[in-house]
């Protein structure tokens, strides 16, 4: 028989070998996650970087929808989503709404005319403690198809290569199907008249564990009075704030929100494929919003809308742009917190 050679001593430190084998491979993990062993894979820190203007990002400020407004409210379930879900936030009932209008783009200060996104976040919470997050945007479908397309657009967009745009265009077709909509002078003049949509794919899962692909949008109550960039432009740089907060202050603003199903077959993983006019939609409830409050002092202000805060019942699908979206609103986060001081917080203060 062989014997070991091994020494009591050996055995002891056994136990501190494992532990330095599992620490430096979850080094590594960490690693590669950052980016650092492969400098050219896309990361939450170059897709925040991405984002900022030549000047830099406005400290203290989300780095991208930069300009915003709060509003709290309440989202009332009629019932007929706990058919595709579990999720207690689809119990009739009426629960609590915290949500924030904004516009896309990394300045704070820029004028309504000039940015054609506007988005919507919202979290929604129940009595069990639940939460479900969500930020959504008022475009029909995505520009690209993949978190790397967008951060080469992005490239692309702030590049001084006069033909930066025609070779990424080259490269992702799919963003010329984006372009009618984005290139479109027929906006609404409202916040209050838009539809929001959640453009990425999510899974709803029902009492017996079935799943179910879906989308959302948030469909207002509102008629949609048409406006051209030009004449919003006529009405002030932060027109849009200054509607909302009379419109809501006269009467509270509604939306259904409707809940999309999607077919066998129909693209999952990419927000830049619409699904077919004809897919089942359920209403499932109505949210309301009651109160408009400036951000600097509200109760948006530092919420993060990750959209991967979902409630049992929700789950993310095969599209990759949640989990990516959730590590850049992680590091914008940590980022804008940590610089308070550049955006304190004072109800008479000037918008920075």
């Amino acid at each position: 028989m062989v014997q070991s050679s091994a020494s009591p001593k050996d055995f002891r430190l056994w136990p501190f070998v494992v532990i330095a084998a599992v620490v430096g491979i979850a080094a590594i993990c960490f690693a590669y996650t950052a980016g650092w062993l492969s400098p050219n894979r896309l990361t939450p820190k170059k897709l925040v970087a991405g984002l900022a203007p030549p000047g830099g990002p406005a400290l203290g400020h989300r780095r991208n929808h930069a300009k915003g407004i709060c509003f709290t409210g309440t989202f009332e379930a009629n019932g007929e989503g706990s058919s595709l879900s579990k999720a207690s936030v689809f119990v009739a009932g009426q629960y609590p709404i915290v949500g924030r209008f904004n516009l896309g783009t990394p300045n704070p200060n820029a004028e309504d005319a000039m940015v054609r996104t506007r988005g919507l976040g919202i979290l929604i919470t129940t009595p069990d403690g639940q939460q479900w997050r969500s930020a959504m945007i008022n475009a029909p479908i995505f520009p690209v198809s993949t978190p790397q397309a967008f951060y080469d657009l992005l490239t692309a967009s702030a590049s001084k290569d006069p033909d930066a745009m025609k070779n990424f265009i080259g490269a992702n077709p799919e963003f010329l199907t984006f372009l009618p909509w984005a290139k479109s002078d027929q906006w609404t003049e409202s916040y209050a008249e838009e539809p929001y949509n959640s453009l990425n794919s999510f899974l709803f899962v029902d009492a017996s564990g079935a799943k179910h692909p879906i989308r959302w949008s948030l469909i207002p109550a509102a008629h949609p009075v048409s406006i051209s960039p030009q004449e919003l432009a006529k009405r002030g740089p932060d027109y849009l704030e200054q509607e909302i907060t009379q419109r809501v202050a006269a009467s509270p603003q509604h939306w259904h929100l409707m809940v999309t199903v999607a077919n066998p077959g129909d693209p999952t993983a990419d927000p830049n494929k619409a699904w077919p006019a004809d897919r089942r939609t359920v209403n499932v409830g109505t949210m309301t919003v009651q109160q408009i409050e400036p951000e600097r002092d509200g109760p948006c202000r530092d919420i993060n809308y990750d959209p991967t805060v979902l409630p049992a019942g929700i789950t993310t699908s095969d599209d990759p742009f949640p989990a990516a979206r959730s590590a850049a609103y992680s590091r914008s986060y940590n980022s804008r917190t940590a610089e308070e001081a550049d955006y304190p917080r004072t109800a008479t203060g000037a918008k920075q």
